[in-house]
């Protein structure tokens, strides 16, 4: 009996507390807490203002360059690939050559061998001893002609003899450069049965074109070297985009493989004639020389056309999510709406904003637009 009661005397204290759990849950603070907001305005406290750095702005004019977009190959000029041949055959004998070597003006390229080398060192110092007595006979018949102790006949004919010589000297002389054996250098004492192919630049093996031991004929291309001074882009520009092109314009362009790396180019040509895919070369010059980027290499490149002045924001006021780019602006005291855009061309840090129209007076934040966004969807 005692039990009962006393159970019966716990019950109002129960409901009580029930009562007042209720009336907290009801009030008017928490409802307004869990108040459901638009999925695009975020609202910051004072202290999240602060820690956020928020900055706002509006749209500015700027004069944007209309950007075209292409892409081509790096190349050389005809005149900067030469091919490496030698003027009478010979076999090689050694060579340290690899494609992609540098090789530097002067340097020795391959060592070939061939009697007939030889031979032609040979020919030169007897025709160059030959000429000594020629040179002296022919001095001697001039005293004896004067003299009246010769005929003009004999005179004649040493002259004949002495100018055919002079001839052949120098005759052989050029044949014995072009194999790269100075004349001037050479006696009975150091002939030799070998010559070295020499660098006539400074730049990189393209191809190695044979090998030791083979036999190397005077119309074979040996080597093929590249010189970089003159190393161009060649893009390929659609007909109807030529007539925004002009020599001097601005071009940046980059490679598939590193695209952080930006290479500043000049408009050089524009081909005249189109081809049968509609479109026409334009050649650029690198600014800075750039002998690490190796011809036919695939570039990517953005030509600056005309300017104009257009409505753009600072670069770090766009967020983009979900593919889609937005700008938050400013609603009231602290609160922000995020609001879609379309946006340009891009240069020096601003944006050209193409939906201009819906940002007018607007204020636009400028500054910590990223933190925005990751509050707002936070919150979601």
């Amino acid at each position: 009996m005692k039990r009962s009661i006393q159970s019966y005397k716990f019950r109002p204290s129960l409901l009580l507390i029930s009562v007042i759990f209720l009336n907290a849950c009801s009030s008017p603070e928490l409802e307004e807490q869990t108040e459901d907001q638009p999925s695009n305005v975020i609202e910051l406290t004072e202290d999240q203002v602060l820690q956020s750095n928020i900055q706002t702005g509006n749209l500015e004019k700027k004069n944007i360059s209309k950007i075209l977009k292409v892409n081509g190959k790096v190349d050389v000029p005809p005149q900067n690939l030469i091919s490496i041949s030698i003027a009478m055959g010979g076999y090689l004998r050694s060579t340290p050559l690899l494609p992609g070597m540098q090789v530097k003006k002067g340097e020795v390229l391959a060592t070939l061998e061939d009697e007939q080398y030889v031979q032609l060192q040979q020919d030169y110092l007897m025709a160059k001893a030959q000429f000594s007595f020629l040179e002296s006979e022919l001095k001697r018949q001039k005293e004896l002609n004067e003299n009246k102790a010769s005929s003009d006949k004999n005179y004649q004919q040493t002259k004949s003899n002495y100018d055919s010589q002079y001839v052949l000297i120098k005759a052989l002389e050029q044949k014995l450069k072009l194999i790269g054996i100075q004349p001037e250098r050479l006696n009975a004492n150091n002939i030799s049965r070998s010559i070295q192919l020499i660098s006539p630049v400074s730049g990189f093996v393209a191809s190695v074109q044979t090998n030791i031991g083979k036999y190397v004929n005077p119309n074979d291309v040996i080597f093929e070297l590249i010189d970089p001074k003159d190393i161009h882009l060649i893009l390929t520009v659609y007909e109807k985009d030529i007539h925004e092109l002009q020599v001097g314009q601005r071009v940046v362009a980059y490679a598939n493989s590193n695209p952080g790396v930006k290479y500043d180019c000049e408009i050089i040509q524009i081909s005249r004639s189109i081809g049968s895919r509609e479109s026409a070369e334009v050649h650029c010059h690198f600014v800075k020389d750039n002998h690490r980027l190796l011809p036919g290499t695939f570039m990517n490149a953005e030509i600056y056309c005309q300017n104009s002045t257009v409505e753009a924001i600072p670069e770090e006021s766009v967020v983009s999510f979900e593919n889609e780019n937005f700008v938050f602006v400013e609603q009231g005291k602290n609160k922000y709406l995020m609001k879609a855009i379309e946006l340009g061309n891009i240069q020096d840090g601003y944006v050209h904003v193409l939906n201009a129209q819906n940002l007018n007076q607007e204020k636009i934040v400028i500054q910590g637009a990223y933190k925005l966004l990751m509050t707002l969807k936070n919150r979601e």
